[in-house]
């Protein structure tokens, strides 16, 4: 019994030993954040518009391949991104919701006044808790969500050119957006 006492620590050894392998390969992306959701049904929600007009439901955007942003008035990587939205918005004609995340409404209101309003529409998740179920670490993300509701792809941080054009569109025209 007291020599395998002496095995205990060669074997957490090994264990971390393994795991830095693992986790160290250089195909392996160490900024990526995995998501559960990829695959699964995308949440289903009812959030009170922005401009107090049409609700944002998962109804919404069904038997359509659409991204779902999340944004808020507050996020410095918000405004960063949101040329490239509007950009996105006006020349692919992808359709694009934005979820305002954790906001006031009059804060958002003026964040989309000042530098536009690439979104179809526009749901209020004051509280935060739509961004718990689709795992949000933190704004922006967004989803690219298929016909059949289907969570697809996570971008969390802000897009960039290269994602868009080297993931996200080629995606979408894959996944058959019309």
């Amino acid at each position: 019994m007291r020599r395998s006492l002496f095995l205990v620590p060669l074997v957490l050894f090994l264990v971390l030993v393994g795991y830095f392998v693992l986790a160290l390969r250089p195909d392996r992306d160490p900024s990526e954040l995995p998501s559960a959701m990829i695959d699964k049904p995308a949440p289903g929600f009812d959030l009170a518009a922005l401009d107090g007009g049409a609700r944002l439901a998962t109804a919404t955007f069904a038997g359509q391949v659409a991204l779902l942003n999340f944004f808020a008035s507050w996020c410095v990587p918000c405004r960063v991104e949101h040329p490239l939205l509007m950009r996105m918005t006006a020349e692919e004609k992808i359709p694009l919701y934005g979820i305002d995340y954790k906001d006031r409404p009059e804060d958002a209101k003026r964040f989309l006044a000042q530098l536009g309003d690439p979104f179809k529409r526009v749901g209020l998740d004051a509280d935060g808790r739509l961004g718990i179920d689709f795992g949000v670490y933190g704004v922006p993300e967004t989803y690219v969500v298929d016909k059949s509701g289907r969570i697809r792809y996570r971008q969390v941080g802000p897009l960039t050119s290269e994602t868009l054009e080297g993931t996200i569109l080629p995606m979408i025209k894959k996944l058959g957006a019309s």
